[in-house]
């Protein structure tokens, strides 16, 4: 690994740790200058491809699904840890699918069941856009399953 402030190509390892599913952060010290720098080693994966509605196909990108809890979370006592943690188990169960294509209604239903569990407000938001209700009746309905949901104990 090549220091990025000196350029030297020779680096220690002082510090490794997984950050997510697929990704080690390691901390590196350069053998010529002593400057730390940190480096992420990500596992490369089959590239997915994620079927659209209108039939369309794109390559699978985890920073759609970051904004759109990112959006659904906005103001919530929700921490950034807790967010990149339900990222990381969507984006695993995508990956423990074992296919190459993947419709986005199934990654959407990925993201409502983790944002139903982690914080209701930040659910029913992310379900009224993903949902399109077309009325506030729709809307209703949903508030009210919820609400069952967590009068059993099930959140």
């Amino acid at each position: 690994m090549q220091c990025p402030y000196c350029h030297y190509g020779e680096t220690k390892v002082t510090d490794s740790r997984d950050t997510g599913i697929y990704t080690i952060r390691r901390r590196r010290e350069c053998l010529r200058c002593h400057r730390r720098f940190t480096t992420y080693e990500h596992i490369e994966l089959t590239p997915i491809y994620v079927i659209k509605k209108d039939g369309r196909r794109e390559k699978y990108d985890k920073n759609k699904i970051r904004i759109g809890v990112l959006k659904a979370l906005e103001k919530r006592p929700v921490s950034r840890e807790q967010i990149e943690e339900v990222l990381d188990r969507i984006e695993e169960k995508i990956h423990r699918l074992g296919r190459e294509e993947i419709e986005s209604s199934l990654i959407g239903e990925y993201v409502m069941d983790a944002l139903r569990e982690l914080d209701q407000v930040a659910y029913i938001r992310f379900a009224s856009v993903y949902r399109a209700f077309a009325d506030i009746t729709l809307f209703e309905e949903e508030v009210r399953k919820l609400t069952k949901d967590i009068e059993r104990g099930k959140k």
